[in-house]
């Protein structure tokens, strides 16, 4: 077997160990609030910063077409990275650490989710973002690797990977993603 070979088959084994620490009952309530939030036309946000906000988009839309080629409406689902206008003002104007708290003042509304995606759980905006959550009411899930870093405290429900790799990080990251749309699909919004 050559070194590469050994090298994939490692990391299949680091994902799948750190795959094997899933709070299930954690994600199961995760996915019991997303069901409620698509069966009330609540909204779901999404943020992340580099990776994890690719992972955001991605969520994004797996929630949204993923779920609504089965007929009738798609969860609401903002992912907060998109709009590289908006971003890259709110950047500019009020300071990187506010590009997504700043699009909750005007999108979110009380009974809303918030899904941050982070693998330190310490970036100023994931912060903020947070702290906006619970100033308008919403509930806060935070995604983690790493030591979960302050966000493991901050969000109302967590899903914690304590992985010091950011690529596993953000794997498990999708993998939870589609975890919920598969599982929204198949029990359908009503």
């Amino acid at each position: 077997m050559s070194e590469r070979i050994a090298r994939f088959q490692d990391y299949a084994k680091r994902l799948d160990a750190a795959l094997a620490l899933t709070d299930w009952a954690a994600l199961d309530l995760l996915y019991s609030q997303l069901r409620s939030c698509w069966q009330d036309g609540r909204q779901l946000f999404l943020c992340g910063n580099g990776g994890s906000a690719a992972n955001a988009m991605h969520i994004a839309n797996d929630l949204f077409y993923g779920i609504a080629r089965k007929g009738g409406p798609a969860l609401r689902v903002h992912a907060l990275p998109s709009n590289g206008a908006i971003v890259t003002c709110l950047a500019n104007d009020e300071g990187y650490d506010q590009i997504y708290a700043k699009q909750l003042v005007t999108l979110a509304r009380p009974g809303d989710i918030l899904i941050v995606l982070s693998g330190s759980g310490n970036s100023p905006n994931i912060l903020a973002a947070l702290e906006q959550a619970k100033t308008q009411q919403l509930t806060s899930w935070a995604i983690l690797g790493y030591s979960g870093g302050k966000a493991k405290a901050m969000a109302d429900g967590v899903l914690h990977y304590a992985v010091d790799d950011m690529q596993i990080s953000e794997d498990l990251q999708v993998i939870i993603g589609h975890m919920m749309m598969q599982s929204l699909c198949s029990d359908g919004r009503g």
